[in-house]
């Protein structure tokens, strides 16, 4: 496990630097979205990983890597959001937008590792492209959730599955960057 912990820390040192620098570019203009649109353009992204995982070829020079990235760090987006509410402007510091990233990276970690341990590191034993169909699953359930409002009778909230799908695109890039 404390390989999991060095690895997991990499990974999303990795993420974390590259939201610092598209807030420098382009500010926390992700404030006006609301939590739907962001399931949206987490959809999208995993829809392009898997089809290039089918395909076996992109045309756009964007590799899934980078489409891992992105959706872990929409699905801290689409966290803060979930607390904040959508504005109608940029209403935050690019300090207080990465205090917020900080410490949804914290919960999602923290729940990362309470499933590791119960689940004894199944997720290395699993194929990519599973990480990528179970990502699309919970898209389709967030999806059903705000569809219900978010009301939801024996399940898992919308954050649980942002969370998850966090997670799962973690493991995706430890694997590509460490292998089996």
């Amino acid at each position: 496990m404390a390989n999991t912990v060095e690895q997991f820390k990499h990974i999303t040192s990795v993420c974390r630097e590259l939201f610092v620098k598209k807030l420098k570019d382009y500010g926390a203009s992700w404030r006006i979205m609301r939590p739907t649109s962001i399931t949206d353009q987490i959809f999208i992204k995993a829809k392009r990983i898997r089809s290039v995982e089918i395909c076996g070829e992109a045309l756009v020079d964007e590799d899934i890597r980078s489409g891992y990235i992105a959706i872990v760090n929409y699905g801290i987006i689409a966290l803060i959001q979930l607390e904040l509410g959508h504005s109608d402007k940029e209403d935050i510091s690019a300090e207080k937008a990465i205090e917020l990233y900080d410490k949804y990276l914290t919960e999602t970690t923290t729940l990362m590792l309470a499933k590791n341990h119960d689940y004894g590191e199944a997720w290395r034993s699993m194929r990519i492209s599973s990480y990528t169909d179970i990502i699309l699953t919970k898209l389709n359930r967030t999806k059903q959730i705000e569809d219900n409002e978010g009301k939801t009778l024996v399940s898992e909230g919308v954050d649980a599955n942002y969370m998850d799908m966090i997670n799962y695109s973690i493991f995706a890039l430890i694997k590509l960057e460490y292998g089996e």
